[in-house]
């Protein structure tokens, strides 16, 4: 049976900042950026063989494009938030995403990114979890957006990120 999704592309829905972000939204976007490991490689438990080299979606990445996809913009984000923690308001990085999956270590088994974002979320989670109210306000910019992000909107947003392409391989299992 295959679950329908109003915008397969967006499967949870696009990223909404609440309008004021309270330390339990923090608490629950820690748990899950904490969680995006363990829930990844569940998903992918479901998946055959092939389906890795299947789009998850019409006009979409494969899953194992995805899965690299992940750890890249998830090292990507542990940079961002480092540089906040330790600069004035830095001007972040953007990096080209589409060219970054056709590079070739996206034909790695998607077992080598998964480990490596374990590590690296356990990190991430420490990192998160001995914030203060101070360094949760702390600024960065990205060039596309004109106005800075806190510490918080950014952990908001890959803790949507997380939970967004979870949604994806699930929407692959449940069509398979």
């Amino acid at each position: 049976m295959t679950t329908a999704v109003a915008d397969p592309r967006y499967p949870i829905g696009k990223f909404s900042r609440p309008e004021t972000i309270t330390p339990a939204h923090r608490k629950e976007a820690i748990a899950e950026i904490a969680a995006l490991p363990e829930k990844l490689s569940a998903a992918l438990a479901k998946l055959r063989q092939a389906q890795l080299d299947t789009p998850y979606r019409e006009g979409g990445w494969t899953v194992r494009q995805l899965v690299h996809h992940i750890a890249d913009s998830h090292l990507n984000a542990i940079t961002r938030l480092k540089l906040a923690l330790t600069e004035e308001t830095p001007v972040i990085r953007p990096y080209d995403e589409k060219s970054w999956a056709e590079l070739p270590d996206n034909s790695l088994d998607v077992e080598v990114s998964v480990n490596l974002l374990k590590a690296l979320h356990t990190r991430w989670a420490t990192v998160l979890e001995s914030l203060n109210d101070a360094q949760w306000q702390r600024l960065l910019q990205h060039p596309e957006q004109t106005t800075p992000w806190t510490v918080e909107h950014l952990t908001l947003i890959y803790a949507w990120h997380s939970k967004h392409h979870v949604a994806h391989v699930e929407l692959l299992v449940a069509g398979s």
